[in-house]
């Protein structure tokens, strides 16, 4: 089925169609959510939380983009609707534990598992680790962060510094850096979808 024949179809409520989108891009998606939630049983929710709204908003898809861009960002934005919902977001780290983060922009591995990572990304607390999925991962902006989340767009940034240094001495403390030098957006890279 083409992508233009699975849209028309889930426009007239057809089932098959809709299975058919579901099968295709749920994998994915669900790596999304998966990156936002605490755990698989809360990504999974996301997921299908996230599938019901787009197949209600489907009339809204104006094909002037990429239909899985489309549909990731309608799952992007249930995972932060459902995180403010359960006010979750605002769940922070101790000050003790954050003031002890160094940044080490050089220190980040080449060849990796992007499942070791993304396991530890779900290490940071939840507001490190929603802002950083949403900067890094995600590319949006701190301006669009913070009016998603309703925050500060400098409180955006800063838990996205924060994150990134936690996240590094995570990834020291659990042996899987390897290679010092590398940047940042190094280690991104390898997570993206």
């Amino acid at each position: 089925m083409t992508e233009e024949a699975i849209i028309k179809g889930c426009l007239n409520n057809e089932p098959a169609a809709q299975q058919e989108l579901y099968q295709r891009y749920s994998p994915k998606m669900l790596a999304v959510c998966y990156r936002f939630a605490k755990n698989r049983e809360d990504a999974e929710d996301m997921l299908q939380e996230g599938f019901i709204r787009v197949f209600s908003q489907m009339y809204q898809f104006r094909a002037q983009g990429a239909f899985e861009g489309w549909v990731r960002r309608i799952i992007v934005h249930t995972c932060i609707n459902v995180l403010k919902k359960n006010k979750k977001f605002n769940e922070s780290v101790d000050i003790i534990h954050a003031t002890n983060i160094q940044v080490r922009e050089e220190s980040v591995p080449s060849i990796i598992q992007a499942k070791q990572i993304v396991e530890c990304i779900r290490m940071l607390p939840i507001g490190y680790r929603t802002v950083l999925n949403l900067f890094a991962l995600e590319g949006y902006s701190h301006k669009e962060i913070a009016d998603m989340l309703d925050i500060e767009e400098s409180t955006s940034r800063s838990q996205y510094t924060r994150a990134k240094a936690m996240l590094q001495e995570i990834l020291v403390r659990k042996k899987i850096m390897l290679e010092p030098k590398r940047k940042t957006s190094d280690l991104f890279a390898v997570v993206q979808l």
